[in-house]
């Protein structure tokens, strides 16, 4: 099956020829006939699956045919993601898909001016691309209006439910006409997410490629046991093997992704940080030299990893594992796109086995060991050689000495029943 057959118009298939796209994938030969159709689409597939085209193609489809006038301040269709990288490569793959044709495609993300934001959307769009935050803004300042939206998509719905937007999507469903066409794209599906399902989504028909929190089978992984005080040297040892490859470093804080990329930097490698404090600017330029090659390691927090969808990343290196389970599966995402193999390695320090025990149940599979056991200790550690007394007993040998583990130095202990005789004030 080829994008002919699916219905798009052959202005659309030709512009997808043109960026060597004709095969469409699994996602998008279940969601587009569908979406074609009119129905409300609930679409669950692995990152990295072509879901911009499975909502995308058939939106454009019915806005080239109709080729309406476009409203002051009005959109026909709205596009929301969770992050300012993803909103940005969703805007440029939309512009790409209509091959230069006449639809105003606007996106509004923080981090930019607002006051040029506002001045494009006055001419109205055929389609916004936002952030809920930033929506929230323009529309507190009626710079926009959803009143003659006739599309909207909810792009990585699972992880703005992860960010908080919950508040923010829930307002903006109020503002919405009922008579609208609705496509929810999610890599997992939570209990929240049917809340938010049943509150903007009519009937929907759900279409899934893999099960939710499967990593796809492209991505060749593995772990290493390690302390945490040799991660970092472990890492560039990884790193040195494959210096000509693009590889992606997720760190769990801001403050831990600056100061891995400083260090993974006086080691050598070309290196840049990008994270919820860096300006839009640096995310911008930090992507664009990863995107050509200029640095080759990249440093990023999950709140940037679904704005990341770069071809040629060929490894993914969990430095820190994530909180969220889910979240792993959507970091290794960022390697193996447009049908190449990639390799995902994690770092696991004993205090993280809990969240590797977390992550190895949501996918239903055990990461393969590259080195190290769980059950080692931690390089260079001695037993501790006391005996280590039982919650509500005490330690063998009688009552503890003054000074023992867990009784303070100038207390000692006292017998079950006796209540130590208060201290009469000393004279003034």
């Amino acid at each position: 099956m080829d994008f002919t057959t699916l219905g798009l118009q052959p202005r659309l298939v030709t512009a997808l020829q043109t960026q060597g796209i004709t095969d469409p994938t699994p996602i998008q030969t279940q969601a587009i006939p569908h979406a074609l159709a009119g129905r409300d689409v609930m679409g669950l597939a692995e990152t990295g699956s072509g879901k911009t085209a499975a909502f995308g193609l058939p939106m454009l489809n019915v806005l080239l045919a109709q080729g309406r006038k476009l409203q002051p301040r009005a959109t026909r269709a709205l596009v929301l993601a969770p992050t300012r990288e993803l909103a940005r490569q969703i805007a440029d793959s939309l512009t790409a898909f209509t091959g230069g044709s006449f639809l105003r495609i606007v996106l509004i993300t923080g981090g930019a001016g607002i006051t040029g934001q506002i001045m494009k959307l006055e001419k109205g769009a055929a389609i916004t691309v936002a952030t809920p935050g930033r929506l929230i803004d323009l529309i507190d300042r009626r710079a926009i209006s959803l009143a003659e939206t006739e599309f909207l998509v909810l792009d990585e719905a699972d992880q703005m439910l992860d960010l908080g937007f919950i508040h923010a999507l829930r307002r903006i469903a109020t503002l919405l006409p009922k008579a609208r066409q609705t496509m929810l794209f999610s890599a997992t599906m939570p209990k929240q997410m049917e809340e938010i399902a049943a509150a903007f989504l009519t009937d929907p028909v759900r279409v899934q490629v893999n099960p939710p929190g499967k990593a796809v089978d492209r991505i060749d992984q593995s772990i290493h046991f390690v302390a945490r005080a040799a991660k970092t040297e472990l890492l560039i040892e990884l790193l040195d093997a494959h210096r000509d490859g693009l590889a992606l470093v997720f760190a769990r804080t801001k403050h831990g992704a600056d100061k891995l990329a400083r260090q993974l930097d006086q080691a050598g490698f070309a290196t840049a940080a990008i994270h919820g404090n860096r300006s839009q600017g640096q995310r911008d330029r930090a992507l664009s030299d990863f995107r050509d090659g200029r640095i080759r390691v990249l440093v990023a927090t999950d709140v940037a990893a679904r704005g990341i969808d770069i071809l040629g990343v060929t490894h993914v290196y969990n430095y820190d594992l994530p909180n969220v389970p889910e979240n792993y599966v959507h970091r290794i995402g960022r390697t193996a796109r447009a049908g190449a193999t990639g390799i995902a390695v994690a770092l696991c320090s004993p205090d993280e086995m809990g969240e590797l025990k977390d992550i190895q149940k949501a996918m239903k599979a055990t990461i393969p060991i590259a080195s190290g056991a769980p059950w080692e200790p931690m390089p260079g550690a001695k037993p501790d050689p006391r005996p280590r007394p039982q919650p509500g007993r005490r330690p063998q040998g009688g009552a503890a000495k003054p000074g023992a583990a867990g009784t303070p130095a100038n207390t000692a202990a006292k017998p079950s029943g006796q209540r130590r005789r208060p201290r009469r004030p000393r004279a003034a």
